[in-house]
């Protein structure tokens, strides 16, 4: 267990710096979730009301389509590169490199969704009593998007043309984070106590955390053996 938590760790540090390397890559996710939010209202000349109406499901759906675009390289690097099959012969195996992956690209990709999301709610008018809720639930939320897209990629990480089968996978799966991650922020700025739906999310963030990595090393060692 030592081993692989050291093997996750390593791992984990060197997406990290490679990230800071590469920041133009890695940034382009969080220009477009900004790009989204802001356009829309220009795009429909929406009222002070009708933003704070959209607000909530369109930081959530923006999120979930950033997600998405950063989810297709995950493993295509590894996998191409012959750095999947070294984890796999390797001592800690697929499974650690499927959690220091999911992990990493969190921190990469989702974090920074989070960090910029109440900027751009107050931008769309929505109650600052609403913002650490909209907080809380893409906190609970992109894991899932993370953990149950990976899924998704790691079971095309070897076909050669995957952009357009990994949506059709995965955003069936993400409906119900969405539903649940905006409904919570809705029901909060209207008023009421959205601790229904966080819960929801808190019990699907368990679920996806414990079974999503399993998952993905499976889907990987049968990339590897194609």
């Amino acid at each position: 267990m030592s081993s692989s938590f050291r093997a996750v760790w390593h791992l984990i540090q060197r997406d990290l710096r490679l990230a800071l390397r590469r920041r133009g890559e890695f940034s382009q996710a969080v220009i477009f979730f900004a790009l989204v939010v802001l356009l829309f209202p220009i795009g429909i000349s929406a009222s002070e009301n009708l933003l704070r109406e959209i607000a909530p499901g369109l930081i959530w759906i923006a999120a979930l389509l950033s997600t998405m675009l950063a989810l297709e390289t995950l493993f295509k690097e590894d996998f191409q590169d012959g750095t999947l099959e070294q984890w796999a012969l390797s001592e800690a195996g697929l499974l650690s490199f499927a959690w220091g992956r999911l992990v990493s690209h969190w921190i990469i990709s989702a974090v920074p969704l989070i960090l910029l999301a109440p900027v751009l709610a107050i931008s769309l008018n929505l109650p600052a009593g609403s913002i650490w809720v909209l907080e809380l639930s893409l906190l609970l939320g992109t894991p899932l998007l993370v953990f149950v897209g990976g899924i998704g990629v790691a079971l095309t990480t070897g076909l050669n043309k995957s952009s357009l089968l990994l949506p059709l996978l995965v955003l069936p799966f993400y409906i119900p984070v969405l539903i649940f991650g905006a409904s919570a922020v809705e029901v909060s700025a209207s008023g009421f106590s959205p601790a229904g739906q966080l819960y929801v999310l808190a019990a699907l963030f368990v679920l996806a955390i414990a079974l999503a990595p399993f998952a993905v090393a499976s889907a990987l060692k049968m990339s590897l053996t194609q």
